[in-house]
């Protein structure tokens, strides 16, 4: 499959597509995500922003930090996140693409954080903090002096 590649929310009010390939694609344990998308771990796929339309008038979004989620404001679906400090990206929930099974993650995030119960058998890198390092950060998650950035 190639792109476009395209999704939406659950009810059809905001959908988006990309005209590239993406560049990253994971799961993430971190307690953040667990709590933004109700599920004991969340899978992203990563394109380029300037390689996304998105469009929908109920698109509604929420920041923590330098981290923006959005999420359909009419059946509440969550769509995706930014952080202003990877303002080039944007990262799709897996279940808001149109073809998840497309989409296969290629490694584990914030396995640190990771539920006890859940057991996924797989052979992917596994990543202790992010996989997708922020400016000033180490790829475990650490700023420039050792500290959690």
């Amino acid at each position: 499959m190639t792109a476009p590649h395209t999704g939406g929310c659950r009810c059809g009010a905001v959908r988006f597509e990309a005209s590239a390939e993406p560049h990253h694609i994971s799961y993430c344990h971190c307690g953040d995500c667990r709590r933004a998308s109700g599920a004991p771990v969340s899978a992203f796929v990563g394109f380029m922003a300037d390689q996304v339309a998105l469009n929908g008038k109920s698109l509604k979004s929420y920041r923590n930090g330098p981290v923006e989620r959005s999420f359909c404001g009419i059946c509440g679906s969550p769509i995706a996140y930014v952080d202003q400090r990877l303002d080039t990206k944007i990262y799709f929930m897996l279940g808001a693409m149109d073809m998840p099974a497309y989409f296969k993650p290629m490694q584990h995030a914030y396995v640190r954080e990771q539920l006890p119960f859940l057991h996924m058998p797989d052979d992917l890198p596994r990543h202790l903090k992010t996989s997708v390092p922020r400016p000033n950060q180490t790829p475990d998650g650490q700023g420039p002096n050792g500290t959690q950035s």
